[in-house]
């Protein structure tokens, strides 16, 4: 049975109407008399249970954006809220340990999380279940694929409970069949847990079959060029007649942002 898309706008456990808030958030970077703006006035609000990507040309401030978000450096003006608290980030890179297997992998995020030893096990187990890689627990780093690595990678981050995930080009690096199954994968996962996700990618397709809205920055300084709201029913496949169609104009969309920037 297909999945409705609009998740209902319903505030989340914090009582708060978003997830996150940007609120005209700038970075720039380098010394004083010599700083180049790579984000400009940036305003966007992801609401509980929302599924966001970001879309731009390399170099736009598309991670930039994301690290801001997460924590890991500060806008140069400009206000972020984060009403549920730090949020959980996956990178392009799976980043796991490789001394430790799948499921201590996931245990160290609880146990920074607080969660008491008796428990993590447990826990571990049931987020390697919820992304099917049940059984996987004492497997180690090499034993696993590029996708099952990028499976413990999610556990991990869902491990961190927390209400908005970001996720950095994450499947950028898996081969076209692998990307495919977990996109099916990360769609389930939204929909059962009812996680905030902010998406960065640079592929047009992923961004259309994955989020309810898309976001289009503008080459640097990224600035917000154009937004789409993608009210087509889950599940989607990337090659659906109307993924193709949003995907042709988003791309179009793109290509005159890339066009301009080269004519500055």
């Amino acid at each position: 049975m297909a999945i409705a898309l609009s998740k209902p706008d319903s505030e989340d456990g914090t009582g708060s109407p978003f997830a996150v808030r940007l609120d005209r958030v700038s970075k720039s970077f380098g010394r004083p008399g010599k700083q180049q703006l790579v984000l400009d006035d940036i305003s966007l609000d992801v609401a509980p249970g929302e599924f966001v990507t970001l879309l731009g040309a390399s170099g736009c401030g598309k991670s930039t954006l994301l690290n801001l978000t997460a924590g890991l450096d500060a806008a140069s003006a400009g206000a972020i809220s984060v009403p549920g608290g730090r949020p959980a980030l996956m990178f392009q890179d799976h980043a796991l340990f490789p001394w430790l297997t799948a499921g201590r992998n996931i245990e160290l995020a609880l146990r920074l999380r607080g969660v008491p030893k008796a428990e993590r096990r447990e826990e571990a187990d049931r987020l390697l279940t919820l992304v099917r890689l049940s059984g996987a627990h004492d497997k180690r780093v090499h034993e696993l694929s590029g996708g099952m690595r990028q499976r413990v990678a999610l556990a991990r981050a869902l491990a961190q409970d927390s209400q908005l995930l970001l996720m950095d080009e994450p499947f950028a690096a898996l081969d076209a069949i692998t990307r495919d199954v977990l996109h099916e994968e990360l769609t389930r996962i939204w929909n059962e847990t009812g996680v905030s996700v902010l998406f960065v990618t640079h592929n047009v397709r992923e961004a259309v079959r994955l989020a309810q809205r898309v976001i289009l920055l503008t080459s640097r300084p990224g600035r917000i060029a154009h937004e789409w709201r993608v009210d087509i029913e889950q599940p989607r496949r990337i090659e659906d007649a109307e993924v193709s169609a949003l995907s042709v104009e988003i791309t179009e969309r793109l290509r005159e942002e890339i066009r301009r920037h080269g004519q500055q």
